[in-house]
Formats: structure tokens, sequence, C-alpha cells
């Protein structure tokens, strides 16, 4: 995969900031530009994001100043969404499953984040420390709240959800190369066909059948520290 290219320095300009009539505008040409990003790699030029969007490539010059600042835009957008997904699939699971069954903007998201992990570049790695942070965030609340079991370490719990989740979805679709990642629909319906009950019951029930190992582990660390 290219790495993201940067909009060539003429072509670079301060972007302004944007009046009330510019802002449904902005929010077009960054979808389009999620869903190219998703479709492409974060190589996807400039010329291809506007021909999605149906405008012109001075346009998006325009709202944004340069690519990698409409990256950042439309890395805190996929972000926002699947901050908002995961809170809903915390208080209503069934309402989550019914969003992603119907919504196509989810598909796009799932292969945005996938790209971020192959990117391999500093603003891919920062995306997915982001990821940790949501999820570190989002699992106090719900422990809090009674919904989630309290963790030993937390942190460590949300990074090993989260890398584990992207990797088996890396994994998983390059066990099926049929797949088109440009074909949003199919990759969510694949996914959620392969992950969502098995990944649903490890999570309820676990996979010990009692705490043996666990205190097994815990003596180990104390007895090597």
């Amino acid at each position: 995969m290219r790495i993201a290219e940067a909009v060539p320095s003429d072509e670079t300009v301060a972007a302004p900031d944007p009046t009330p009539s510019d802002l449904t505008t902005r929010a077009r040409l960054r979808d389009a530009a999620v869903e190219c990003f998703a479709a492409e790699g974060f190589g996807a030029s400039v010329r291809t994001i506007a021909a999605r969007a149906g405008v012109s490539a001075g346009l998006i010059r325009h709202h944004f100043g340069s690519k990698d600042a409409l990256r950042a835009e439309c890395d805190e957008a996929v972000l926002e969404r699947h901050r908002s997904l995961k809170t809903v699939g915390l208080e209503s699971p069934a309402n989550a499953m019914a969003q992603l069954a119907e919504a196509d903007e989810h598909g796009a998201m799932l292969v945005y984040i996938l790209r971020s992990v192959q990117d391999g570049s500093a603003a891919g790695r920062a995306f997915i420390e982001h990821l940790i942070d949501d999820a570190v965030a989002y699992s106090e609340r719900a422990v809090a709240d009674g919904m989630l079991r309290p963790s030993l370490d937390p942190v460590g719990r949300a990074r090993l959800m989260v890398t584990q989740s992207v990797g088996g979805l890396v994994v998983m679709l390059s066990m099926h190369p049929e797949i088109e990642l440009t074909d949003f629909k199919t990759v969510l319906a694949k996914t959620f066909e392969q992950i969502a009950l098995p990944s649903i019951e490890l999570y309820t029930y676990g996979v010990f059948a009692d705490e043996s190992y666990l205190n097994q582990y815990l003596d180990y660390l104390k007895e090597s520290s």
C-alpha cells in the first residue's frame, strides 16, 4: 500500500475557517474522502476524492488546505462514529446490531480502520492508539455502570481487545481474497457472520472454567518481581 501522499506545495494553502453555509459541503467532502481512503488506501489522490464527491480538487483545497489535514479530519470522523457505535452497543446491543446491518457507512468505517493498520505511517499508528484510548474510556464507563467486569489491567485489556479485533479482521479478510475491500456491504456482512456470535459468547462466558490459570500466573508475577 502506498503511504499517504502530500499535496504538492504549490497546491497547499491554509484552509479558511468554515462559514455555516460551508459546513454541509465540508462534511460531504470529508465523507467522500473516508470512502476513497477505505476503497483505495491513503494513496488515493485529491482528484479521486474530488471526483467521488462531484466537485473540483480546488474545492477540497479550499476547505482543508492539504491532504494531511483532510485525512486528520477523516480520522476524527471515523473515530467518532466508532465511539458512538460502541457506546450504543454497550447500552443497547440490539440497536447496535440494527445499525450495523442497515448502514453501509459502517462497512466503510471498518475498512478505513483496516487501512489505518496496514498504512504503517505515524498517522496510522496514532489512529489505532486513539481507538485504544476510546476503548479504555467506554470500558471504564461500562464497568461503573455494572455492564462489564472490572479488570486487573484496564488499559491492557482495552489494548488487547482492540488489537485482537483489528488483527482478526486482517486475518479474516486475507482468508477471503474474493471479497473486494471496495464492497463495503459484503465486508461488513462477512465480518458480522463470522465474528459476532463467537465474540459475544467469548466476552459473556469467557473460556476457562475456573480461575486456576489466572491465579498461577499472578503467583508467577509475584515470584518474578
